[in-house]
This record gives structure tokens, C-alpha cells and sequence, in this order.
């Protein structure tokens, strides 16, 4: 396979199965990483990054989710969810994710920093997923 037709033999299913493996990425580095910080820097910097973890993966899963209605009407099928269904919890997830980081800076005098790296997380994991696209 040459390097051009890896990128045109990319299908819904190779699609999803990068979404799920950028998910699992983000919860094992968010596990990872809150014990790391836990150990090293207290609880509430862990609590920082937690947050900025679940915000990120959720993120994920909503845009997986926005991707497979997208998909479906490309192709004319049925979408798993209707659509009204998936942009409302979409645009419900963003304002929870809003809340959760407001509340997590506002209670939890952790680190910035924790919180930050944690939202980075699904960055991190969709760039280690397109280098795996494009090495294969």
C-alpha cells in the first residue's frame, strides 16, 4: 500500500476505531497521571487534573458521537441517535464541561497547570493518532 492510499482507504470503521483508542488513551493517562500528582503534588492538584481529564474524554465521546450522524447522512442511512438528540447533549456537554471547570478552579486550589495538562490529554491522543495514520 502506498502512502497515498492509506489516507484514501481510511473508512467510518478505521475512524471509530481511532476515536476509541484516543479515548482509551485519555482514561489510562488520566488514571496515570492522578496518581502521579497525587503522590507529588496533594489531592487537590490530582482533583485538577482529573477534571481536565473527564472534560477532555468527554469531549471525545461527543465528538464521536457528532461524527457517526455526520457519517450516516453522508451515506444516506439512519443515524444511531437523531440528530436533535446528539447536538443538544453536545451542546449540553460544553456547558457542563464550562461548570466542571469553573467549580474545579474556584474549590480546588490545585494547580493550573494540572488542569490545563488534563483538558490537553484528548490533543495528545489525536496526535498520537494521526502519527499512527500517517506511519501506516
Amino acid at each position: 500500500m502506498t502512502h497515498a492510499n492509506s489516507f484514501l482507504d481510511y473508512s467510518d470503521a478505521d475512524l471509530k476505531a481511532s476515536m476509541r483508542r484516543a479515548m482509551r488513551f485519555t482514561a489510562i493517562f488520566a488514571v496515570i497521571g492522578f496518581v502521579a500528582l497525587l503522590l507529588a503534588a496533594g489531592w487537590q492538584t490530582a482533583v485538577l487534573f482529573i477534571a481536565g481529564a473527564v472534560v477532555s474524554a468527554a469531549g471525545l465521546y461527543e465528538w464521536n458521537q457528532l461524527i457517526a450522524v455526520i457519517n450516516a447522512k453522508m451515506d444516506s442511512q439512519r443515524p444511531p441517535r437523531a440528530t436533535a438528540f446528539t447536538l443538544t447533549m453536545f451542546f449540553l456537554r460544553l456547558g457542563i464541561a464550562g461548570l466542571i471547570i469553573y467549580a474545579s478552579l474556584r474549590y480546588f486550589h490545585g494547580s493550573l497547570y494540572a488542569l490545563i495538562a488534563g483538558l490537553a490529554l484528548a490533543v495528545v491522543a489525536l496526535t498520537v493518532e494521526a502519527l499512527r495514520l500517517l506511519r501506516s
